[in-house]
């Protein structure tokens, strides 16, 4: 009897063992990754257009050829975690060939997530984490400040070098959203005659917008110099202003104050607001979304806690806070990944 419990327990500690090694170790292949794109794989790989040896592939590389040998394991795990796949070539050599993952690296793609990716796990967004328990000692807004002394935007503001890597990301992202939100939801702008992207900043989403639907007028609304140099066209209009003073009247409003858009919606019978939002999981659905998207979610939630003292909703939370803003009803359309388009009634 006391053998088999001693085999039970070395089978728990096993386990125990592989379960904390692999979350201790979960940066690594974030940092291949980056490793890929700082090296032009991803690109390199899509632009031979077949599968492609590592021979071919360190051809190509400005690596110092004392260092070739490491390549091949730092592809190995990539191809491990599903970003690329060995496939036969015409000589029965095998080859690697991208994933849709790894697509979304490719820095030619219009929809790259590659400048995402470097922010991301660039020192700047990983050193607050550091900073964890003397956050939760201190009186610090959040632990950006702690780590740099001053708030995430206003380090982008005196940092050029983020700031420019920090304005591709959201361009590159809000490319892809709106991309994927003119194709899965039409129906949610079509009736409209007018509609104000507030804090739109450079005005792609409502560029986007504008385009696929003529008889919008679209009105993008942000401060004097984030739109100092951006000019009207069409049926797209830049406008001056703050959102926490006043927003132009329309019939839908994109984002992002719920009680000021609620007064430039309040005499238009039918109006909304449209937020692109997180909606986290409950615990009901859990087990149905699956254990990758929880994970993911609940480590956004922290993300936004850690960088700017925000935090994401669930379902109920957003309910909650739309009637808190006397809105009537809202519907939640799944977006693309994590993200949902919230229409909130008025």
């Amino acid at each position: 009897m006391s053998s088999s419990n001693n085999e039970h327990d070395i089978e728990l500690l096993d386990q125990a063992h592989a379960h904390l090694w692999k979350h201790m170790y979960v940066y690594i292949i974030p940092m291949i990754l980056k490793w890929a794109v700082e090296l032009n794989i991803l690109d390199i790989i899509y632009n031979h257009g077949k599968p492609m040896t590592i021979d071919e592939l360190l051809a190509f590389l400005p690596i110092n050829p004392i260092k070739a040998p490491y390549v091949y394991r730092l592809m190995r795990i990539l191809t491990h975690s599903g970003f690329f796949t060995l496939t036969d070539n015409q000589q029965g050599e095998k080859g690697y060939e991208l994933t849709p993952p790894s697509l979304l690296l490719v820095k030619s793609n219009p929809f790259s997530q590659s400048s995402f990716l470097q922010m991301a796990i660039g020192p700047v967004i990983i050193n607050p984490w550091q900073y964890l328990s003397t956050w939760f000692q201190n009186d610090d807004l959040n632990p950006f400040y702690t780590a740099h002394g001053t708030t995430m935007y206003d380090y982008a503001n005196n940092n050029s070098k983020f700031n420019d890597v920090f304005n591709e990301s959201m361009g590159n992202d809000t490319r892809l959203i709106s991309h994927v939100m003119i194709q899965k939801c039409r129906c949610v702008f079509e009736g409209l005659s007018s509609l104000v992207d507030v804090g739109g900043g450079n005005g792609m989403l409502a560029k986007s917008i504008a385009q696929a639907f003529p008889q919008i007028k679209c009105v993008v609304l942000d401060l004097p110099h984030v739109i100092a140099d951006l000019r009207d066209a069409d049926n797209l209009k830049f406008v001056c202003g703050d959102m926490f003073q006043a927003i132009p009247s329309a019939d839908a409003i994109l984002l992002k104050v719920l009680k000021k858009c609620k007064e430039a919606l309040s005499d238009k019978r039918g109006g909304k607001v449209i937020l692109i939002e997180m909606v986290m999981s409950s615990v009901e659905s859990q087990e149905e979304v699956g254990e990758n998207i929880v994970g993911t979610e609940l480590g956004f939630d922290l993300l936004m806690m850690v960088l700017l003292k925000g935090r994401q909703r669930s379902e109920k939370e957003w309910a909650k806070l739309f009637s808190d803003a006397g809105f009537k009803d809202y519907k939640v359309t799944r977006l693309l990944g994590l993200r949902s388009l919230i229409e909130v009634f008025v």
